[in-house]
């Protein structure tokens, strides 16, 4: 099922973000509009498009985030297999993102130091 799921949003990720999904969301709103005087605005007019506007979203959310899940993942990962391929590189630094937000922020602050350094003496 896991499969399943990742192939769907992906594939509706992709779509969501062309330019059609515009056109369509645009058309629909058009749609919407020009059906309002025979139904003359009536609530259940105003409903449905008010419930289809939230539900959409919502969905949307959830297949946006794990798409965007699997991209820092993969960028992750690549990350540490270029730690991993050079030689200088601390393999202390892969899986950064399992540490404490204190030893992040000790972290930041040597490479800060670092950069001063390197400015210092340019």
């Amino acid at each position: 099922m896991q499969e399943s799921f990742r192939f769907f949003a992906q594939r509706v990720s992709d779509a969501a973000g062309s330019p059609w999904a515009f056109v369509a969301a645009v058309a629909g709103v058009a749609i919407w509009l020009a059906v309002g005087p025979f139904f003359h605005f009536s609530d259940t007019w105003q409903l449905t498009m008010s419930t289809v506007a939230s539900i959409i979203p919502s969905l949307m959310v959830f297949l946006i985030q794990n798409t965007q899940n699997r991209d820092s993942k993969a960028m992750q990962l690549k990350l540490d297999e270029l730690i991993r391929a050079t030689a200088q590189a601390r393999d202390q630094l892969i899986h950064l993102e399992s540490l404490s937000d204190a030893d992040l922020d000790a972290l930041e602050a040597e490479f800060e130091r670092v950069r001063g350094t390197r400015r210092g003496a340019a």
